[in-house]
């Protein structure tokens, strides 16, 4: 039997520096500086420690040119991070309304879910974004989608105390 085992190479404190620019730019959205490693073939479906990707983090933060540039390059606009959220639900979250609307022209599933079974609309309606739900009932969002526990997207909202989002679901049913 062998016994050996395959060890991870280590990574060098230049490298390892660069992925935290990386990182950093994408967070800052400093498309400046990120656009020419991406044009050099930088993947852009790179991830930090907690499976966050470039695009994830874009989102989260609010830049939506960089997440069109992201997309651009190749990005997965379905990878979730490790808490199976998607980069749709981030910026869902956030009420970044333009990434939103550049990563469902990427290919976002307006309907995506993580294993939690829920969807950008249910995250929306949890923070009380009613602009970002808008858009995505726009594009096809199932109002009446039921989260892995059974929870509607108002039941979310109202638990959350976003009484804007509960209203505006209520008077669409």
């Amino acid at each position: 039997m062998d016994t050996t085992t395959t060890a991870k190479p280590e990574l060098d404190e230049d490298t390892l520096r660069m992925a935290r620019q990386v990182f950093h730019w994408v967070r800052t959205g400093e498309l400046a500086s990120l656009q020419p490693l991406l044009d050099q073939g930088l993947p852009p479906n790179l991830r930090n420690e907690n499976g966050d990707s470039l695009l994830m983090l874009a989102a989260y933060h609010g830049h939506a040119d960089v997440a069109r540039a992201l997309l651009r390059a190749g990005a997965d606009s379905e990878l979730a991070n490790d808490r199976g959220q998607t980069p749709l639900t981030g910026a869902a979250f956030k009420g970044a309304v333009e990434v939103v609307r550049v990563l469902l022209e990427g290919g976002a599933q307006v309907d995506g879910t993580g294993d939690d079974g829920r969807t950008a609309l249910m995250m929306a309606a949890m923070f009380n974004r009613v602009d970002v739900m808008e858009l995505l009932a726009e594009r096809g969002a199932d109002l009446r989608h039921r989260d892995a526990s059974g929870m509607s997207a108002r039941e979310a909202a109202q638990k959350m105390g976003a009484e804007d989002a509960a209203e505006w679901l209520r008077e669409r049913g």
